[in-house]
């Protein structure tokens, strides 16, 4: 009789609501080597056959990452290595390594990986960038005013958003707030490749350890682009309060006359998921909840492999109408834009680990649509078309998220 498969499930959670480890061991995993590889075994390194022993024994455990993507699904992928697991005063932190190369986890929730951190954050960044400069255009009745000069970051923690609003020649100064110091020091260490000590170090960069709400409730300086780069609105975690009404009242009056703020607004998937209302999108009610403080709340989307899901985002400025409709960018005014004003962070290293297409290595010295490896003018157009399923599931959801009536993603 064949012997009986061993499964043994060993479930390891740092922290609640935190990254899930799970090791399987399986008796019949992998093939067997073969008995002349076995026999004659005297437990040295150079014993006949040792390596394909090692390998075989590797090949019956493993530890995965499974994060829950909605209700009943789950995203699962082997972990190569743990560089760093901790639990902050804030939150759970994780760097692994995965299917996905280097990726950051807070909470048990992807904030970023090597694959395509680089597509979140420049779809971020730098529509808005550019939505400034151009209204900066329209205001000064086309005297080519250098705008954005001026950028507030709330969160941020893994540089890369900083990043790509330095890759922006007008900028002379960015403000980055971030509650969390210990994100910042473990992306430094384990994560050079999203900003390092060549972005936190740079003398255009003021970073302050500090609540984004309190601080843009305190000071008195005002900014030409504000960008929410925070943690998912989850139940208990620390960025709920960023995604109400007051804050953004707060957070406008910190723009100057024709400042942008964008944010990062959670699962955007081209064909949403069914689920209830307690457990749905974010992503309609930020639009619903800018709108009801700007006179524009415009959302789009990216695709990002290592969610699980398309992304959403959602800018906010305003204006009359007409000049909204000129703000719809062609593909050959973002492709100029980006010549004229794009150039890449000196000394930020390059990812190590590069999908297919995109393996062109970086000096930081790159000028141009060669300082950015997915956004320009075709992409910049396909951010903002939404499918019809989602903008039908949008189009229906009229909530608002207070302070006192919050919303939570899953």
């Amino acid at each position: 009789m064949a012997k009986a498969r061993a499964i043994a499930l060993i479930a390891l959670s740092v922290g609640p609501g935190a990254l899930r480890f799970q090791c399987f061991v399986d008796g019949a995993g992998g093939s067997s080597p073969p008995f002349e590889t076995l026999a004659g075994r005297d437990g040295s390194a150079d014993a006949p056959g040792y390596e394909a022993i090692k390998d075989y024994q590797r090949a019956k455990a493993g530890m995965r990452y499974v994060e829950a993507v909605a209700d009943g699904l789950n995203l699962e992928m082997d972990i190569y290595d743990i560089l760093h697991s901790s639990t902050s005063d804030v939150q759970s932190i994780q760097v692994v390594d995965t299917f996905f190369g280097r990726t950051l986890v807070t909470d048990g929730k992807t904030q970023s990986s090597g694959h395509d951190e680089f597509v979140y954050h420049e779809s971020l960044v730098h529509p808005a960038m550019f939505w400034s400069a151009q209204l900066a255009q329209l205001a000064s009745a086309g005297e080519g005013a250098a705008a954005p000069r001026t950028v507030f970051i709330g969160g941020g923690g893994e540089l890369a958003t900083a990043r790509e609003v330095l890759k922006h020649r007008t900028v002379e100064r960015v403000v980055m707030v971030d509650l969390d110091d210990e994100v910042i020091e473990v992306s430094r260490k384990h994560l050079p490749e999203w900003g390092g000590d060549a972005v936190l170090n740079h003398p255009k960069v003021e970073y302050v350890v500090g609540d984004v709400r309190k601080y843009l409730a305190d000071t008195r300086e005002k900014f030409d682009v504000i960008i929410i780069d925070v943690s998912d609105p989850i139940e208990a975690g620390p960025a709920v309060a960023l995604y109400t009404k007051e804050f953004y009242e707060t957070a406008s009056r910190r723009l100057t006359q024709n400042g942008v703020l964008v944010t990062q607004s959670g699962s955007a998937s081209f064909v949403p998921f069914p689920q209830v209302d307690e457990e749905s999108s974010c992503f309609a009610p930020i639009r619903n909840t800018l709108a009801t403080v700007f006179d524009h709340a415009v959302p789009f989307s990216c695709p990002v492999a290592s969610f699980g899901e398309d992304w959403g985002f959602v800018m906010a400025f305003n204006g009359d109408e007409a000049d909204a409709r000129s703000l719809r960018l062609v593909d050959e005014t973002i492709d100029v834009m980006i010549e004229d004003r794009i150039a890449a962070v000196p000394k930020v290293p390059d990812h190590a680990y590069r999908s297919i297409g995109v393996k062109r290595i970086l000096t930081g010295y790159e000028r141009g649509a060669n300082a950015l490896k997915h956004y320009d003018g075709e992409s910049h157009r396909g951010l903002f078309i939404l499918s019809k399923p989602l903008r039908n599931v949008m189009k229906d959801d009229s909530r608002i998220m207070t302070d006192d009536s919050p919303l939570f993603m899953f």
